[in-house]
């Protein structure tokens, strides 16, 4: 199986109405860390697709995307996880064919590993743009009420909900 992993409001603290900018403003969200080994173990790979229009909007270099992403993956390692790939759209129109709620970054991942089964493989995100990607593709998806607790549910898009990434790693265990 094969996890797919939004990054704001799931593995990193969102900022409301604006973006993480450099790694100052990066901030795991609480049980990340420990999650992410217990994912490591669960599923063969994990990819991080993340919509970042503020590389499009020029408040943001792609140097500086990667900074944010090395600093984030050194820390996920030290803790016993791992993340494979990282996709990202970096595109300010809505009807891009990778900005999520499209599958773009999801097409890329099997691009790059021919051998990704959407409907072996699972989409957790935090907004119904995550989820419509996540269904779109033909996968389970996994809404983590971080940032959108009053979304309801049971949800045509949503498969299962959880409160926390953590909680979700702890409940396939």
């Amino acid at each position: 199986m094969y996890l797919f992993l939004d990054r704001d409001g799931v593995i990193n603290e969102e900022i409301k109405d604006g973006y993480v900018l450099n790694t100052g403003m990066f901030h795991f969200s609480e049980g990340v860390l420990e999650a992410m080994p217990l994912l490591a173990r669960h599923f063969e790979r994990i990819f991080i697709v993340t919509n970042q229009r503020c590389i499009g909007r020029g408040l943001l270099t792609i140097n500086g995307l990667e900074e944010i992403h090395n600093h984030m993956l050194d820390a996920i390692i030290q803790h016993g996880g791992r993340i494979d790939r990282i996709y990202f759209c970096p595109d300010l129109d809505s009807t891009s064919p990778c900005r999520k709620p499209a599958t773009g970054m999801a097409f890329q991942a099997r691009h790059d590993f021919p051998e990704t089964d959407f409907r072996q493989s699972v989409m957790v995100g935090n907004t119904l743009s995550d989820m419509q990607f996540g269904k779109s593709a033909g996968m389970q998806t996994v809404f983590i009420a971080s940032t959108l607790p009053d979304i309801p549910f049971p949800h045509p898009l949503i498969d299962k909900r959880y409160e926390s990434l953590l909680q979700f790693a702890q409940a396939i265990q």
